[in-house]
C-alpha cells in the first residue's frame, strides 16, 4: 500500500515537473518573440532620435547607426524654421500647424457624426437600416486610392481645392465608416429596455442621446478619438495629391523632404524634422494608450 502511494506521488511530481518546464519554455518563447518584435519597432526610432542630436559631420564619419559623441540641439530649431522643403526654406512649422488645424476639427466632427450614426443604426432602426449600415461598411474595406480622383473633382467644384478645409472635409467623410462601425457596435450592447423606459417618461431622440447614450460612451469616444487622431495625422496620400506647397500637412512635407534632390543630406536636421512630425501621435500614445486599451476591453470594438 505504501509503495503504491509512493509511486503515485512520484508520478504526480514528475508530471508537475514536466508541466513546469513546459510553462517555462512557453514563457521564454513568448517573451523572446515579444522582445524581438519590440526591438524591430524601437531600433528605427532610436536611430532617428539619436541622429537628431548628432552633427552631420559625425554622422558622415561614423555612419547612421552609432551612439552620439556629443549631444546638440541645433538641428531642432533649424528643422522647425529654416530647413528647405520643396524650394521653401521655412522649416516644418507651417506644415505642422496645417496638420493641427486639420486633425482637430476632423477628429471632432467625424467622431460626433459617427456617434449619431451609430445611435440611429442601433437604437432607431428603420426599414433598410441594415442595408445602409452594410453600404457604410464598404468604406472600411475600400482603399483610399480609389477616392482620390472623385475627391479632387469634388473639391475643385466646391472651391476647396488645395486648402486645409478641403482636407478636413475629406477626412471627416473618409473616417465616417470607421466611427459609425465603432459606435454602432458599442451601442448595440446597451439594453433596449433602458431606452424604452426613457421613451415612456417622455424622452425623445435627442434627449435620450444626450442624457443616456453619451454618458455611457466615454470608452468608445476615447477609442474613436485616438483612432481618428492618429489615422488622420499619419495619413499623407490625400495631403500629397490634393494639396501642394505650403498648404500641405506635415506628412506630405516629410515625403517631399525625403525626395529632395540635394547632393548633401543633412541627416541631423532631417531626423529632427521626422521627430517633430511624429511627436503628436507619440504623445497621444504615451498619455492615451492605456485608455485606448481600456476602451477595447470594455467592449468598444466587437
Amino acid at each position: 500500500m505504501a509503495d503504491a502511494v509512493y509511486g503515485t506521488a512520484a508520478v504526480e511530481d514528475r508530471e508537475a515537473g514536466i508541466a513546469s518546464r513546459r510553462r517555462l519554455i512557453s514563457r521564454i518563447v513568448i517573451y523572446g518573440l515579444l522582445g524581438l518584435i519590440s526591438i524591430v519597432y524601437i531600433v528605427p526610432f532610436l536611430v532617428v532620435f539619436l541622429n537628431s542630436f548628432r552633427t552631420n559631420i559625425e554622422i558622415g564619419a561614423n555612419g547612421l547607426i552609432s551612439l552620439p559623441q556629443s549631444f546638440r540641439l541645433d538641428a531642432w530649431p533649424q528643422a522647425w524654421s529654416d530647413f528647405c522643403i520643396g524650394g521653401q526654406c521655412n522649416g516644418v512649422a507651417r506644415y505642422f500647424w496645417n496638420s493641427v488645424a486639420m486633425v482637430i476639427p476632423a477628429t471632432i466632427i467625424s467622431t460626433a457624426l459617427g456617434a449619431i450614426n451609430g445611435y440611429i443604426l442601433s437604437k432607431w432602426k428603420f426599414p433598410g437600416s441594415e442595408i445602409v449600415f452594410g453600404c457604410m461598411l464598404l468604406g472600411v474595406f475600400m482603399p483610399s486610392q480609389i477616392a482620390l480622383l472623385p475627391w479632387a473633382f469634388t473639391l475643385g467644384q466646391i472651391g476647396l481645392a488645395n486648402s486645409v478645409y478641403g482636407l478636413i472635409l475629406v477626412h471627416c467623410i473618409q473616417g465616417l465608416s470607421f466611427t459609425t462601425l465603432f459606435f454602432r457596435n458599442y451601442y448595440v450592447s446597451i439594453p433596449d429596455d433602458l431606452l424604452k423606459a426613457a421613451r415612456i417618461d417622455g424622452a425623445g431622440f435627442w434627449r435620450i442621446f444626450w442624457k443616456i447614450m453619451i454618458p455611457l460612451s466615454p470608452p468608445i469616444i476615447i477609442v474613436t478619438v485616438i483612432w481618428q487622431f492618429t489615422g488622420i495625422w499619419n495619413e499623407y496620400l490625400f495631403g500629397v495629391v490634393l494639396n501642394s506647397g505650403s498648404n500641405q500637412p506635415i506628412t506630405a512635407a516629410l515625403v517631399a523632404l525625403s525626395m529632395s534632390g540635394t547632393t548633401v543630406r543633412t541627416y541631423d536636421v532631417m531626423s529632427a524634422a521626422v521627430l517633430i512630425g511624429a511627436l503628436p501621435p507619440l504623445l497621444v500614445y504615451f498619455f492615451g494608450g492605456k485608455y485606448f486599451v481600456r476602451g477595447l476591453t470594455q467592449g468598444a470594438i466587437k
